[in-house]
């Protein structure tokens, strides 16, 4: 009996065609996994090449009270923003409350605004607390006022405004704005110069 070379032939054929196939199959994976990663870094260069660019002013304008005027002004390929949400952020120190009391819980202070301005109440959409104004559309090249005025202490700390308002007269008014395109978002941090309380107690 002769070997069955036509059988080891066909064998060896089959086991090689297997094998290319698998290094195919490898091959584009890879490639496609290089395509993924290539069109997430050019997206994500994209989103950073589109950040918001903000002029931002604070300018006092009597009796505690001042205008914030945010100024959308560039890129100038970002075109506009759909919706920009400002809040007032809080300074970096924790008030997170050890002793709870009657007249001091962790809402009372997680409500206060630590800092020197909030919100107008009740002016442009503004939350009860001053924190935050309702969304706006702004354009690039265009900017709209925002109006503000000087926190108050907390009604359960023992000093007056003008007491509060010296302890917070070297810290900046911090702001964050969430902005929004489709469905793209950035935020963005900003301090602004506090300009100096001139109220004397």
């Amino acid at each position: 009996m002769g070997f069955p070379w036509s059988a080891t032939i066909n064998g060896v054929i089959a086991a090689l065609t297997a094998a290319a196939a698998g290094g195919s199959w490898k091959a584009a994976h890879r490639s496609s996994a290089t395509a993924d990663a290539v069109a997430r870094i050019e997206r994500e260069r994209w989103h950073a090449d589109l950040m918001p660019q903000f002029d931002i002013t604070l300018t006092e304008t009597g009796s505690g009270d001042a205008r914030l005027n945010v100024h959308l002004c560039g890129p100038d390929h970002l075109r506009h923003l759909d919706a920009v949400t400002i809040t007032v952020d809080d300074d970096d120190n924790d008030h997170t409350v050890r002793q709870p009391r009657v007249g001091l819980t962790q809402a009372d202070v997680d409500a206060q605004v630590w800092g020197p301005y909030r919100f107008l109440l009740g002016s442009d959409g503004a939350d009860q607390q001053g924190r935050a104004v309702a969304p706006v559309p702004l354009t690039v090249g265009r900017g709209r006022p925002f109006f503000m005025e000087r926190t108050e202490p907390g009604r359960w700390m023992a000093m007056n405004m003008a007491a509060w308002q010296r302890q917070n007269a070297a810290k900046p008014v911090r702001l964050i704005l969430t902005c929004r395109r489709g469905d793209e978002e950035w935020v963005v941090a900003r301090r602004i110069d506090n300009p100096p309380w001139t109220t004397q107690a």
